[in-house]
């Protein structure tokens, strides 16, 4: 008799286990597809445009200035005596470390400009995807942009519903 009840108990639990793995939605969303429809992403790309045009710039007179002062020394180096000649060298290779230098420093000062613009945007996706999933009780929401994704079911596509809770159309 404990026997039987032990394993009508065991088969209850798994009957529980198997019905709730059953219940448990999954749902994927192409989140490529949904940042491109974002008004946001595109004033982000245009600020991003402005700021690196504006390195180029820099990076441009700097250029410039080296070109111009390499040209001047390379025409008047004949006239110069050694300690004038070993000065102006130096200065060519002081702008030539500062333009290597301020290259570096652009790329790093462009990520990060690019990771302060798109940190909100990321963040809002994110919170519309958490909610939606939530509101149709979906246990795995998977972005099939990545890649990861071999097989999903049309009807289990929840962009639509994101960009409903976004207001895109």
């Amino acid at each position: 008799m404990i026997k039987t009840l032990r394993f009508l108990s065991l088969v209850a639990v798994f009957a529980t286990a198997a019905c709730t793995a059953d219940a448990q939605k999954f749902g994927h969303i192409n989140s490529a597809d949904l940042l491109a429809l974002m008004p946001e992403v595109k004033s982000a790309d245009t600020a991003l445009a402005q700021y690196q045009k504006s390195l180029e710039g820099q990076y441009n007179d700097m250029v410039n200035e080296y070109t111009t002062k390499l040209n001047k020394f390379q025409g008047d180096q004949g006239t110069m005596n050694d300690a004038v000649r070993e000065v102006k060298q130096q200065e060519l290779v002081d702008l030539q470390t500062r333009i290597t230098t301020f290259q570096e420093s652009a790329q790093e000062k462009l990520q990060t400009k690019k990771q302060d613009l798109y940190t909100p945007i990321l963040k809002k996706a994110e919170d519309a995807v958490k909610a939606v999933a939530k509101e149709g009780s979906y246990a795995y929401v998977f972005d099939t942009s990545v890649g990861a994704v071999v097989y999903a079911q049309e009807a289990d596509d929840i962009t639509a519903l994101v960009k409903k809770k976004l207001n895109l159309k």
